[in-house]
């Protein structure tokens, strides 16, 4: 199944992929990245997350920006992680 309609990108012409694509492999973002899944691995050895169960792993307090190391974790579901908003600077 799809992740998204066959004409997404036709209904969204303003959208720049490639741009997307740069920010999400930029230095910063793949670091970020590194920790969620740890993360996520730490909380799968400890046996409170398990592969397709509709949770994830919430950082409490976690900066918009910078390292995401040493930030206390919480699992969730998946909904209610969403839904949860960062402070805007």
């Amino acid at each position: 199944m799809p992740r998204w309609p066959k004409n997404y990108k036709k209904k969204h012409p303003d959208r720049n992929y490639k741009k997307e694509a740069e920010y999400e492999n930029s230095p910063e973002q793949v670091a970020r990245r590194v920790e969620r899944n740890k993360a996520r691995r730490r909380a799968e050895r400890k046996g409170l997350v398990r592969k397709g169960d509709g949770k994830e792993v919430h950082h409490v307090g976690a900066p918009r920006k910078g390292s995401l190391a040493g930030v206390p974790t919480r699992v969730t579901t998946r909904a209610k992680n969403r839904r949860i908003q960062p402070k805007r600077s």
